[in-house]
């Protein structure tokens, strides 16, 4: 079974990165797991509160996920995440987790906190060999 890795936050609603998704699982055999890291807003906030924004973005982002594959073949799994979303992907992999390929989705330079901290790249070190995508999108609310 090939399993595809997909790290979002804000662009996990993003048509983008569901297409994307859509051409890796079509014909079936897939896992597609999904890794939301927190998202630590500007101002105050509690982990509790940015903990269960992610849930509310990993549920509905598994829904679009579950949607796209209309024969029903794809295992998606999900979960929140570290707000550092390389140490999040390190937790994976410390887990025993293993992908064939990982999506990596940001907003873009300028917009994105991930892009200045090179995150799509130290991503690949943290899983060397496995090939990583990197997409680009605009911020999209998975809410419906």
């Amino acid at each position: 079974m090939r399993r595809i890795l997909v790290v979002a936050h804000k662009t996990l609603g993003g048509q983008h990165l569901l297409d994307e998704v859509a051409r890796r699982i079509k014909g079936g055999g897939s896992q597609v797991h999904v890794l939301v890291p927190v998202n630590h807003p500007m101002g105050a906030f509690t982990e509790a509160s940015v903990h269960s924004a992610a849930e509310t973005v990993l549920a509905e982002g598994e829904r679009r996920i579950r949607e796209i594959d209309r024969a029903g073949k794809t295992d998606v799994t999900g979960e929140v995440g570290d707000a550092n979303p390389v140490y999040a992907t390190q937790v994976l992999k410390n887990r025993g987790e293993v992908f064939d390929e990982i999506l990596v989705s940001t907003l873009p330079r300028g917009a994105s906190r991930w892009l200045l901290g090179d995150v799509p790249r130290k991503i690949g070190r943290v899983y060397p060999g496995v090939p990583v995508v990197h997409l680009v999108g605009e911020a999209e609310p998975v809410t419906a």
